[in-house]
């Protein structure tokens, strides 16, 4: 708790979580699978884990970069899972002991089931990606083999079904559709599957098999069932470990805030050094950035008439312009 970033009442809260325990009744309970409080307590039992490699590795406290300015990441952690890259030069079996030394001040230890060590060369499944190593160096990130399978389970059990029409399906099937794809968006979604072909296909003929439907549309229900969403391979902004919102570096975040963004809004908040137009402050992920027009001719979209400020100033800026019934 000492090493937790946050304001006095979030502590507090989490300290309540940590004293509470588990119901006598039901030990093997603990936290709901994919509840928010379960990665949370995980991220604050393991915070430092990541360093352990790196002070194996020299011995000292390195930088992120090296004097060529490539970036450096031995570690890679998501909540509880973590992928640890070893050079051919590195002990496998030192580090895991170190790892037990860690994980045992926690009361915690390392699943043998789930730790597998294996040449990058041959590929291997994190957090629903598959990562690989090329003969020349370059490493191909694309959607795993089981979680592709049971995005596709879930497509063909709403495609199949025969409880509701075309439209219902289409509406059930774009939010899951466009989750899974903005997921993989940093992947090679280049491969002939992930271009989801053969759903459409399906998709298609179930519709247009329906009376009411024409052919045009059973197409335009399967766009609509189908929304496409860009990808750009290894384009994700990573983390530094040792930051958090709460640690009041807004410089570090409102920067990082602008890579989440793309084509005018990166340059709006680039050139007011990433502070909201209107108040001045500076524009984090605590709160959506919107474009305002300046003169309101939302048909003029010059850079000069261009400003990003906050939702919030946003909507105080159109208060008055509303006409009220």
């Amino acid at each position: 708790m000492d090493n937790l970033i946050a304001p006095k009442n979030i502590k507090n809260g989490i300290f309540r979580c940590l004293k509470a325990g588990v119901n006598p009744e039901f030990p093997e309970q603990g936290t709901p699978q994919g509840g928010v409080v379960s990665p949370l307590l995980a991220n604050i039992a393991l915070n430092g884990i990541e360093s352990i490699h790196r002070t194996h590795i020299t011995g000292r406290k390195i930088t992120d970069k090296t004097a060529e300015g490539q970036i450096l990441y031995p570690s890679v952690r998501y909540a509880d899972d973590m992928v640890i890259v070893l050079k051919p030069q590195d002990d496998a079996e030192l580090i895991l002991r170190n790892i037990d030394e860690f994980l045992a001040k926690r009361g915690m230890k390392v699943s043998a089931k789930k730790t597998k060590i294996t040449a990058a060369t041959n590929g291997f499944d994190f957090l629903g990606w598959h990562f690989k190593v090329r003969n020349d160096g370059r490493i191909l990130i694309t959607p795993s083999v089981d979680n592709f399978k049971k995005f596709r389970e879930k497509v063909k059990k709403i495609v199949n079904c025969w409880n509701y029409g075309s439209k219902v399906k289409a509406e059930k099937l774009a939010p899951i559709v466009r989750g899974w794809r903005n997921y993989h968006r940093y992947c090679d979604m280049s491969g002939s599957r992930f271009s989801l072909w053969f759903m459409n296909h399906k998709t298609h003929t179930v519709f247009n098999k329906e009376t009411r439907n024409t052919r045009e549309s059973s197409t335009a229900l399967v766009k609509k069932a189908f929304p496409s969403v860009p990808y750009s391979l290894g384009s994700h902004v990573i983390v530094k470990g040792d930051k958090s919102p709460y640690d009041g570096d807004l410089i570090y975040w409102s920067q990082r805030n602008r890579k989440l963004y793309d084509g005018m809004t990166s340059i709006a908040l680039h050139k007011q050094n990433h502070s909201c137009g209107r108040c001045g402050m500076k524009l984090t992920s605590e709160e959506h950035v919107h474009l305002h027009h300046i003169d309101g001719n939302h048909n003029n979209c010059k850079p000069k008439n261009l400003t990003a400020i906050h939702e919030s100033c946003h909507d105080y800026l159109h208060m008055n312009k509303r006409v009220t019934p």
